[in-house]
């Protein structure tokens, strides 16, 4: 069965906290929803802000393959005719094919917030879809409260998806609003509507009771033939229904049409894509689409899933775009290793008995306060190292650190660094907007001399986690470095009471991990930022 996906994600998604799209990330993630595959695309509503009437401006160039785009609003007002509502002719004058309108259905909405009669509310809906159907546009009917307007008043909510069908709407949907109807009520209900209503209907969930996505799967099970949700599940309140759960279950669990096979690998990176443009981290634990979906930390199931993936996997991660990932940490054994030695290149095959070395001291140091699932470039040089395949060719010796503020309020640091290199004692000073900044000046130049390659890579990200925290100021800390060159990045981990200490560590090791990956040749040219004396030997 073909199962239609609207996405709201450029109105409703909007509305969470949070969630703020310009005009140009509107249009970008339209193009990225039409290549994705979806229906219908709701771009807002026209008549609310200037944003979006820019947007429906702007969006008319808009080269859509596939979907189609739709303006959004309200039911004209109680006062005013259809033909001369403000509301109705801004969403006609969107210029789109599509319109959706919602409508009361709850009889205590229509009374007390719409301030008018039964009767007349009905007569409403009719005029709104009948006008919006004479200027030749699809008409999708949203009626709003559904569920908790049955629950109130079951014959009126059905009379109001009776006047809509009556007046000519193409799609009627049933919307849980609050998002507090269970799953079976609602697949009761969806039912009796399904009974009674002739028009193709749809759902449109919210997840103020975390069923958003179980709402929308059981009522296509009830015969609804469109869903409308958003990419992550961005929405006012605790989120709308995640379209990007709903699809791969409606394709992959139920066998429907969706999108369709071909484009489900593209979900992944659309759901990464929506994120970036919102300014909201990518949630690590998002079902099909998340970096930890196919995640694997335990020594059992990793075992398992190198035999056979189905074990621990409920689909294939490449089927959206997603991608299978083995964790170490303390809870690893023998095929974590195994298999993140395998994705790397490094081979045990010879050295078996230092394999058992790399568990033990890979827990060794997790009981410290290292962690290796997110520092994979320590990792490597740990697997190395242990292997006697790398030797690090530098060996730190003294540094120092140095804060001050001016009297007038100017910081700044400078960072001393030495170190023995192949026999040859350097030692470096350079300034940085801050402590670690200059301490990663200051090595850098301290190694350029014997390694050029170390110039050409830079910082991109620094994270610190307090890992004890009744110890106050005095706590252990945790740095994760994100390090770059032009081809690849890498992240490395350092551990210590001392915030610049265990920068260091990370540091060390995030030049440690370049000079591996070059395999002894360095063409990078040298680094030449943020120094204040030429490297001399001491």
């Amino acid at each position: 069965m073909k199962v239609a996906i609207y996405d709201t994600t450029l109105r409703d998604g909007t509305q969470g906290e949070g969630v703020s799209f310009s005009v140009a990330d509107k249009l970008a993630v339209a193009l990225k929803l039409d290549a994705l595959g979806v229906d219908y695309i709701e771009g807002g509503w026209p008549g609310s802000n200037p944003r979006d009437a820019e947007f429906f401006e702007r969006a008319r160039t808009l080269e859509l393959n596939h979907a189609r785009l739709v303006a959004f609003g309200s039911t004209c007002h109680p006062r005013s005719r259809a033909e001369d509502d403000a509301n109705l002719k801004a969403l006609l004058e969107a210029e789109t094919p599509v319109v959706t309108i919602f409508g009361k259905t709850w009889d205590l909405h229509v009374t007390k917030a719409l301030g008018t009669t039964l009767e007349n509310n009905l007569e409403l809906i009719m005029a709104s879809v009948a006008h919006l159907k004479s200027k030749g546009r699809e008409v999708i009917y949203d009626a709003e409260h559904f569920f908790d307007g049955f629950t109130a008043n079951p014959d009126y909510a059905l009379e109001t998806l009776l006047a809509a069908e009556r007046a000519g709407a193409d799609w009627i949907v049933l919307c849980d609003t609050n998002g507090g109807t269970l799953t079976s009520r609602l697949a009761d209900v969806f039912a009796s509507v399904k009974r009674a209503v002739a028009r193709p209907l749809g759902i449109h969930a919210h997840n103020d009771s975390e069923l958003a996505v179980a709402n929308s799967i059981a009522a296509v099970e009830r015969g609804a033939t469109q869903v409308q949700g958003t990419i992550n599940g961005y929405g006012e309140r605790c989120g709308n229904a995640n379209l990007c759960s709903v699809i791969p279950v409606l394709e992959v669990k139920l066998g429907h049409e969706a999108i369709g096979r071909e484009r489900l690998s593209l979900l992944t990176h659309t759901s990464r894509f929506v994120a970036e443009l919102a300014n909201i981290p990518h949630g690590n634990h998002l079902p099909f689409v998340g970096h930890s979906a196919f995640a694997h930390k335990g020594g059992i199931h990793v075992s398992a899933v190198m035999k056979d993936p189905s074990t621990y996997e409920h689909v294939n991660p490449e089927l959206t775009g997603n991608s299978r990932r083995v964790l170490v940490s303390d809870l690893s054994g023998r095929s974590n290793i195994l298999y993140k030695a395998a994705e790397m290149g490094v081979d045990f095959t010879a050295r078996a008995g230092k394999l058992e070395t790399v568990v033990a001291r890979i827990k060794e140091l997790e009981h410290q306060g290292f962690q290796f699932e997110a520092a994979e470039g320590s990792l490597r040089l740990l697997m190395e190292r242990a292997l006697g395949n790398y030797q690090s060719p530098f060996v730190l010796g003294v540094y120092r650190v140095a804060t001050e503020r001016d009297s007038m309020g100017v910081l700044k640091s400078e960072a001393t660094v030495s170190a023995n290199v192949r026999g040859e004692l350097i030692e470096a000073t350079a300034e940085g907007c801050g402590p670690v900044h200059a301490l990663d000046f200051a090595l850098r130049r301290v190694l350029r001399k014997a390694f050029e390659c170390v110039g050409g890579i830079h910082l991109t990200d620094y994270k610190v986690r307090v890992l004890d925290s009744n110890h106050a100021t005095g706590a252990r800390v945790r740095v994760l470095i994100d390090t770059s060159d032009d081809n690849q990045s890498w992240r490395t981990v350092g551990v210590s009471e001392n915030i610049l200490e265990a920068s260091l560590q990370a540091l060390e090791d995030a030049v440690n991990y370049k000079l591996l990956s070059e395999g002894g040749v360095c063409r990078n040219a040298p680094m030449n930022e943020g120094v204040v004396e030429e490297a001399h030997v001491i």
